[in-house]
């Protein structure tokens, strides 16, 4: 009779152990499939050979894995890490920057060390987060609007390609939203294959190896100004700030100096190996800091570490993902990436138009992030917060 009563409390453990487990690695896979081709596109504009940009993969896959599983096993608490998406959309938009990849490389270490700063200096978050809600958005919305309209040029370049992964990616946002873009992918995936073998193109098997290309990092003030100052903000504005408001909507208090002082330094680490930034999940983080992790709220790290884990074997097939895109068809990556970032943008459009005193300041920072203009070498990210700021300065509080 006792070890009937044991084996089934050994079930139960088993049950209970599973559950998180699972809510780990789906929410590895949904946060991947999600916005790996924006990664892979903002790295390639900045400068990146495919194979940096493998490198680059790898490297915030490996740094947001180790450190979301040391914060969670040291709290005890679900705190997810990830890549900076809207950072990954910024360098997209930014496009080549003075002094090449080494001088982006620079930009992101030099990102990393004012992530770290943060944790520790009150006052550079408090100036950060004064930043008005209308303007940081309208420079996020502005970055990601060239992206969100890739799918649409793609139609037209690659259509018996692009159309089959739109129209799942639109089935699935009305019935299964959450998997939408993992399934798009997957079409996508599929249809680059098709496309490959019906024309006879080779692909470099050897070059789907992981790997590590590390570049000694560069600094000079134009990638500091036009990607390291812009790059921060719309990390902390559009993921840390949030990322830290959802785990508190869950009951969990973010480490707040633990966790910038472990994103910084991971960024600073990755940065040599082509990782742009890592920082505390927003949106993602309701797979595993949520009820459907585990109903018991101290339970729920244990699907954090299982995330951790799954990225750590996901590293491993960076290569595959960038020879996979290489060899696609064109607009297929753009495809992807445009899609996974459509709600991220309605949302940023959402908060820039909402106050109607300030509609003009947000729609003004809108259109000089949306225009990818570059003066003096610095890009229209950094323009668009200077231009926002002076507007919404000039006509004041009350004039729309």
């Amino acid at each position: 009779m006792s070890s009937g009563v044991e084996s089934a409390a050994v079930g139960e453990r088993a049950v209970g152990v599973g559950q998180p487990i699972g809510a780990g690695v789906v929410a590895a896979l949904v946060g991947l499939t999600s916005s790996f081709a924006v990664v892979l596109a903002g790295l390639t504009k900045v400068g990146a050979s495919p194979g940096q940009a493998a490198s680059g993969l790898a490297a915030v896959c490996v740094t947001q894995a180790v450190g979301m599983m040391v914060l969670s096993w040291r709290y005890r608490m679900p705190i997810s890490l990830a890549w900076s998406t809207p950072g990954a959309a910024l360098l997209a938009s930014t496009g080549a920057v003075a002094g090449g990849w080494p001088a982006a490389v620079g930009a992101f270490v030099v990102t990393g060390v004012l992530i770290a700063v943060t944790g520790f200096w009150e006052r550079l978050g408090k100036l950060i987060a004064a930043i008005p809600a209308e303007i940081a958005q309208a420079m996020l919305a502005g970055v990601l609007m060239p992206l969100c309209l890739a799918p649409v040029h793609a139609v037209v370049v690659s259509p018996a390609v692009v159309i089959p992964v739109v129209v799942t990616w639109l089935v699935l946002q009305r019935f299964a939203a959450r998997w939408a873009v993992l399934a798009a992918f997957l079409v996508a995936a599929v249809g680059a294959g098709i496309d490959i073998a019906v024309t006879h193109r080779s692909v470099a098997w050897s070059e789907m190896a992981p790997r590590v290309e590390l570049v000694a990092p560069h600094f000079n003030w134009q990638a500091v100004i036009g990607v390291a100052v812009p790059l921060y903000i719309v990390t902390m504005a559009a993921q840390n700030i949030p990322g830290t408001a959802i785990m508190s909507s869950f009951g969990y208090p973010v480490p707040w100096r633990a966790a910038m002082a472990t994103t910084g330094i991971g960024t600073m680490i990755g940065a040599p190996a082509g990782g742009h930034a890592i920082n505390l999940a927003a949106l993602s983080a309701a797979l595993t800091a949520g009820p459907g992790a585990h109903p018991d709220p101290r339970r729920r790290w244990i699907a954090v570490m299982a995330a951790g884990s799954t990225y750590l074997v996901v590293a491993l097939a960076s290569g595959a993902f960038v020879t996979l895109v290489a060899a696609a068809p064109k607009g297929v990556l753009e495809t992807v990436a445009g899609l996974a970032l459509i709600a991220t943008l309605g949302a940023a459009l959402t908060a820039t138009l909402s106050a109607a005193e300030h509609r003009i300041a947000g729609v003004a920072t809108f259109l000089v992030a949306a225009s990818g203009v570059a003066i003096f070498g610095i890009g229209a990210a950094f323009w668009a917060l200077v231009v926002g700021l002076a507007v919404r300065w000039a006509l004041g509080s009350g004039v729309g």
